[in-house]
């Protein structure tokens, strides 16, 4: 099994403006990263016959907000990619699926709210269940992923969002 958690946060930018080194930036790590590993783990697991492999994606590869085109899009790529690879080996035994965390208690999560009480209240109002997700939430979501459990399960995108996409 593998899980690709590849990710980097931008600052938000309108489309329009927003400088291509960093567009480049979040396409070669949250994109390309995923897609990196998960060609290397397929060779292997392609001659094996079984394996699990899980990508990260977000809640922004489920949906779209203002200011977010450039992240988003890497995310909705990676639910792509998954779905794809997911239909492509699921008849050569590896299972291949995304987990898509909201606002997980992260670093990155608290270097991008720094300074902006604003924006964690915005984030709460939209937290169904009150409060930031916990890494130990997510890696359950993807052991389960992983896991015989999940075995009829292909090329999905599982929010672990706190109910966020189900506004």
């Amino acid at each position: 099994m593998a899980f690709n958690n590849a990710g980097i946060q931008v600052p938000p930018s309108d489309a329009a403006d927003e400088p291509i080194e960093q567009f480049d930036r979040v396409v070669a790590v949250n994109q390309r990263g995923v897609w990196s590993c998960m060609k290397h783990e397929l060779r292997v697991m392609r001659e094996q016959g079984s394996g699990a492999i899980v990508n990260c994606s977000s809640l922004g590869g489920l949906v779209g907000l203002p200011q977010r085109a450039a992240y988003h899009g890497t995310k909705h790529a990676v639910l792509g990619m998954t779905k794809s690879a997911g239909v492509e080996y699921a008849p050569r035994g590896i299972r291949i699926n995304a987990v898509c965390p909201g606002t997980i208690d992260t670093p990155m999560v608290a270097d991008m709210l720094q300074g902006q009480s604003d924006a964690m209240a915005e984030i709460m109002k939209q937290q169904s269940i009150g409060r930031l997700g916990h890494p130990e939430e997510v890696a359950a979501a993807v052991l389960w992923l992983c896991s015989p459990a999940a075995s009829f399960v292909i090329g999905i995108g599982l929010p672990v969002d706190g109910g966020f996409t189900a506004h």
